[in-house]
């Protein structure tokens, strides 16, 4: 039998990468394992060229200039990147996305948590969107921070170290509800 594997287009989730600050080469190259559309901003899109990583869209809006021959740009129109790359990738029909990024912007990842599955990686944290009644299994000591603000929040298997910090308090499995539709947590990497 043959390990072999067929990756369709959309099948694994795209990657949006707009900065690479606290995230591993080894991490990088997890991501980057199924080949998926790899979307960048400029100065990253710069960076992994010199790695021979190929990328697929960049996020510019004076073109790609002296990257590698067949990118395709996307023009941001007045948006930041990760709107305008967001905007793209919905308005495609992608399913989902990995994002690595230096700066965490709740209030536009809130936008688009209904239209597309977001995982985000940044600062030493994966954060995604959880819905009321997620349950999840985890060893003991592990720390989750919940960075959505909604009243209401109860959890079982957390203990509060701070107000948006919570702690696994034994092997097993924790649950969080609330009464929004959903909320973003993160857990360390």
């Amino acid at each position: 039998m043959s390990s072999h594997h067929i990756v369709r287009e959309k099948q694994e989730p795209a990657l949006l990468v707009l900065g690479l600050d606290n995230f591993t080469d080894d991490e990088l190259g997890q991501l980057l394992e199924w080949s998926p559309t790899l979307i960048a901003s400029l100065p990253v899109a710069e960076q992994l060229a010199i790695y021979g990583i190929k990328i697929d869209y960049v996020i510019s809006s004076g073109g790609s200039a002296a990257l590698q021959s067949d990118v395709k740009v996307i023009d941001p129109a007045g948006k930041s990147p990760l709107q305008a790359a967001l905007a793209f990738l919905t308005s495609n029909g992608y399913p989902a996305v990995n994002i690595v990024t230096n700066d965490f912007e709740l209030p536009v990842y809130e936008t688009y948590a209904t239209q597309i599955n977001l995982v985000i990686f940044n600062n030493r944290k994966k954060i995604y969107a959880v819905t009321p009644g997620y349950r999840k299994w985890k060893p003991a000591g592990e720390v989750i921070t919940l960075l959505s603000h909604t009243p209401s929040v109860k959890t079982q298997g957390l203990a509060p170290t701070n107000e948006l910090n919570y702690r696994t308090q034994t092997d097993g499995f924790f649950s969080i509800d609330f009464s929004a539709p959903f909320i973003f947590i993160g857990e360390e990497l």
